[in-house]
């Protein structure tokens, strides 16, 4: 479900005009996230680390309604749910497009990422998932301990999906840290909204499961 933002009433409504003109409106920032607690359950109980911070990282993202924003022909609906569109590597060094649900239940959450997972990586090609507007797109980088990054992008493609990427977990001094670089429509958000994502973020990876 979605609803229309009422744009006349809104304290960015001159935000959203000034950068809705821009021909790259996306900005981006790359924090270090403290993954240690996160990992270490994760281990501890079997489960994936990587479906670990994905779903932390959703739940973080649909507790701030900025992420929640989308724009469609000149409006900005807000999205009561936003979900997860992932990139997922197969054994061949080739990746595909994913489409995984949010469910505020990890093992819920679980079940259906597994199995999304699994159709892609017994799949070919390059096909991109049905999933709409209402997404994140997410990439995880797992081999380089990156400090910033970009994305190709279409710019003649209307998109304000954020884009959320984790890089190479390090360790030191006995903590686990990884890159993590969050992408947004500056028309939709400020750094404001970023930082507290950040905030929220590592707030939940410092928890046991959700």
């Amino acid at each position: 479900m979605k609803h229309k933002l009422d744009l006349e009433n809104w304290n960015r409504r001159e935000h959203f005009r000034f950068f809705s003109g821009f021909s790259e409106p996306f900005f981006g920032v790359t924090v270090r996230v403290d993954c240690t607690e996160a990992y270490h359950w994760a281990k501890a109980n079997g489960e994936s680390f990587f479906l670990a911070y994905l779903h932390r990282s959703l739940a973080a993202a649909n507790q701030l309604e900025p992420f929640r924003y989308r724009i469609a022909e000149g409006e900005v609906w807000v999205h009561d749910r936003v979900h997860a569109s992932p990139t997922i590597n197969r054994e061949d060094g080739s990746f595909g497009f994913a489409y995984i649900d949010f469910f505020e239940d990890f093992l819920m959450f679980k079940v259906a990422a597994k199995a999304e997972i699994a159709r892609v990586q017994n799949s070919a090609g390059l096909m991109p998932a049905i999933s709409g507007e209402n997404v994140i797109h997410y990439s995880s980088v797992p081999w380089l301990d990156f400090t910033s990054i970009s994305h190709a992008r279409s710019f003649d493609f209307p998109d304000s999906c954020p884009k959320i990427t984790f890089g190479k977990m390090t360790e030191h001094a006995g903590r686990k840290t990884m890159p993590v670089s969050i992408h947004a429509h500056h028309a939709l958000m400020d750094g404001l909204h970023v930082a507290k994502f950040v905030e929220l973020f590592q707030e939940m990876m410092n928890t046991e499961a959700m």
